[in-house]
């Protein structure tokens, strides 16, 4: 029997609505949910620390770093590799440089088609009867104390990390916010709210690093949450 045959009868078909529904609106409300939160866990002089730029990566290691990205988390989470695998896949279509129709073709009409049958999907899932319950409200109470939670663990994260760097070598906090798998618009909020502060200082690259890392992340504690269910 396949991980999946055994793990997603488990799941709550009456919830998937909801869940779905929590989990974009949230997506939508970073930018209001996140820089109460970041400027509440940073001081002026925090927010105004200035990173090296980023590292200049090859395109053989940007095609090394999906493949092997790929088998560690496939040994990892092997219930985490629909979304990972795809992932990794994307990467591995566009770094190659043989197959950009493809690429494009994935970036554009393929997404657009998925994001309509999601929605198709999503809406037929929540009639009244299922959707406007005490249950739906705690699933988008979860969601916000989720979002909080990740900013505060972020960004403190980041503060941790700058105690055992030297100066010159610190991290600015604010990227903190990113990890999460909200792409890129936990990103975008690292950049403007760092902006606010110093408006020559540009965060937009080193807080896609969290980005991305939280996007692995996050669908890797999902495999291993979903692997205790089968």
């Amino acid at each position: 029997m396949l991980p999946s045959e055994s793990i997603f009868p488990k799941l709550d078909p009456d919830l998937l609505g909801a869940i779905a529904i929590a989990d974009y609106s949230y997506m939508a409300l970073v930018p209001v949910i996140q820089p109460p939160v970041m400027r509440l866990l940073t001081t002026d002089k925090e927010r105004l620390i200035r990173m090296k730029p980023p590292l200049v990566v090859s395109k053989v290691e940007k095609v090394i770093f999906a493949i092997a990205g790929m088998l560690l988390t496939t040994f990892i989470v092997p219930s985490g590799m629909p979304l990972l695998r795809m992932l990794f896949f994307g990467n591995l279509l566009k770094e190659s440089g043989v197959t950009k129709c493809l690429a494009d073709t994935a970036k554009g009409q393929m997404i657009d088609v998925v994001t309509i049958l999601i929605g198709l999907t999503v809406g037929a899932s929540t009639q009244a009867t299922t959707f406007l319950t005490m249950k739906s409200v705690g699933i988008f109470a979860l969601g916000a104390a989720s979002f909080v939670i990740a900013t505060f663990g972020g960004v403190m994260f980041m503060k941790i990390i700058n105690l055992f760097l030297k100066d010159g070598n610190k991290m600015n906090p604010l990227i903190g916010n990113a990890g999460v798998s909200a792409v890129p618009d936990s990103a975008r909020v690292s950049q403007v709210v760092g902006l606010e502060y110093d408006k020559t200082n540009h965060l937009l690259m080193h807080a896609m690093g969290s980005n991305v890392a939280g996007v692995i992340g996050s669908a890797v504690a999902a495999g291993i949450l979903l692997s205790f269910l089968a």
